[in-house]
């Protein structure tokens, strides 16, 4: 029989899996915890934890290991975190806190009872998720556990003719669509979880990602399924042009969500053997609501809904989703209503397939009158080779203009200009980029330049590079208004 969890060092059989739930269950109970918070690594703790926390009707609050000190600090308190347990590595960083031994089925761990007060939370909260960002304050998102485990029978149903039997957890489980997508599905489904230390996936400090230790863990844990992020995606194909290789065989699906993919490197991707498929979701509706799939799927497209998904398009153009709403925002009493407007904006095509056209809020008004949504321009700019991410700016201005940070350090700004030309070479004149600057730092969370998931945060890139803001108007650079 199958393990039902390999953390790099041990498989875990179900039975033990379940034994260690109902340890920690029965020690957070005995704690009298009401609010439980995890600091911890990918591994057998984090599943243990999440699913005791199910299990005994708490919340929890998976704390990521990207965020800053003060966003650790707001988290807590925001939250009314009664109860901390984290990894003894962790926890002798944070040497101010009280904190206790605890063994827990052979996981030793270190706890913190915190003094708290209670803090309203809407009916039914089970986890809380936090919107990353480069602030102290990041969104409480609760969600309940029915909605949860309703997206990950979705995806468990859309996935069950792959056959999948080894899911590798390439993302920290902090982030929802791991949780969700990736563990709460692979077990439900029955599939082994493998879940080794993020640093042997190529994770660096909070943000880096070393692409060739991410290939020599994808070759030795040899898994059927994974969930990456588009930057990921785009360094593991880099890496494999560059070195002419192939992804492994074995490998049947990889989803990747979290940012607008393109239907160049999906393309490229699948050249290159990775089984890569879209999708699309929101923390507001507990991870993925759409998704391409084999045999039914289309490059550009986020794919159709899943099971448990419901979308409809607003007047304006703005994508709605019901079916696995959250109960609400921490510390904001409003209700979640039936549809939730996700922001994006977008359209349902006479085949099912979604098609993801930016954000509301970003849409970009050129001086001609023009609406332009940047991640459009930055999609086609990021199908470059060349170019790793890139941000376009240019509201109000008759062109538009971009940040541009490089795949490689050592990229000349010739090759940036040729994908630049290569790019607007696929765009009407009115959304081609007219300047250009290269980058002070890649846009990751540790430059403060991106989010968790890879979303760029537009605003602090755009103070950042101020000084590099076209000065001479750019209407002798547009061939036509």
């Amino acid at each position: 029989m199958n393990a039902a969890l390999f953390d790099g060092q041990r498989d875990w059989s179900a039975a033990e899996l379940h034994d260690a739930g109902r340890a920690a269950q029965q020690w957070l109970q005995a704690q009298h915890t009401r609010v439980l918070a995890t600091l911890l690594d990918n591994g057998a703790a984090f599943v243990v934890l999440d699913e005791a926390a199910a299990g005994a009707g708490l919340v929890h609050i998976p704390l990521p290991p990207f965020f800053t000190p003060a966003q650790l600090q707001h988290a807590l308190q925001s939250a009314g975190v009664d109860t901390l347990l984290t990894s003894p590595a962790t926890a002798a960083a944070w040497a101010g806190l009280p904190w206790l031994p605890l063994t827990l089925a052979g996981l030793e761990l270190r706890a913190a009872r915190l003094p708290t007060q209670s803090v309203p939370m809407p009916q039914g909260t089970a986890k809380i998720t936090y919107t990353s960002g480069s602030t102290g304050s990041p969104k409480g998102v609760c969600l309940r556990q029915g909605a949860m485990e309703r997206v990950a029978d979705g995806v468990v149903q859309a996935l069950g003719p792959l056959g999948i039997t080894r899911h590798l957890s390439a993302l920290p489980f902090a982030v929802l669509l791991e949780n969700v997508a990736g563990q709460m599905a692979a077990r439900r489904q029955g599939a082994t979880l493998l879940t080794p230390p993020l640093a042997e996936l190529g994770w660096r400090g909070s943000s880096q990602f070393d692409v060739v230790a991410f290939h020599a863990a994808v070759l030795h844990y040899r898994p059927d399924s994974m969930i990456l992020l588009p930057q990921m995606l785009r360094a593991w194909c880099g890496y494999l042009q560059q070195t002419r290789q192939t992804a492994p065989t074995g490998l049947k699906f990889v989803a990747v969500g979290g940012a607008a993919v393109g239907a160049p490197l999906m393309a490229a991707a699948h050249a290159l053997g990775i089984p890569a498929y879209e999708g699309y979701g929101l923390s507001e509706g507990a991870s993925v609501q759409t998704l391409n799939l084999p045999g039914a799927h289309l490059h550009g497209s986020a794919g159709r809904l899943l099971l448990h998904a419901q979308m409809r398009v607003a007047p304006d153009g703005e994508l709605e989703i019901a079916g696995s709403l959250m109960a609400g925002y921490l510390g904001d009493g409003t209700p979640a209503p039936d549809w939730w407007p996700t922001g994006d904006l977008g359209h349902i095509d006479a085949q099912g397939f979604v098609h993801i056209q930016g954000r509301k809020k970003n849409v970009l008004i050129s001086s001609y009158g023009r609406n332009i949504s940047p991640e459009w321009v930055e999609t086609a700019l990021g199908s470059q080779s060349a170019i790793r991410q890139a941000v376009v700016y240019g509201d109000g201005e008759p062109a538009l203009w971009a940040v541009l940070w490089p795949l490689q350090d050592n990229t000349p700004d010739s090759a940036l200009q040729a994908a630049v030309d290569a790019a607007n070479a696929t765009l009407p004149d009115y959304a081609r980029i007219a300047r250009w600057t290269r980058a002070r730092a890649p846009f990751t969370v540790a430059s403060a330049y991106a989010t968790a998931n890879g979303r760029p945060q537009r605003a602090v890139i755009l103070a950042a590079h101020a000084d590099a803001m076209p000065v001479e108007p750019l209407s002798q650079l547009m061939s036509t208004p």
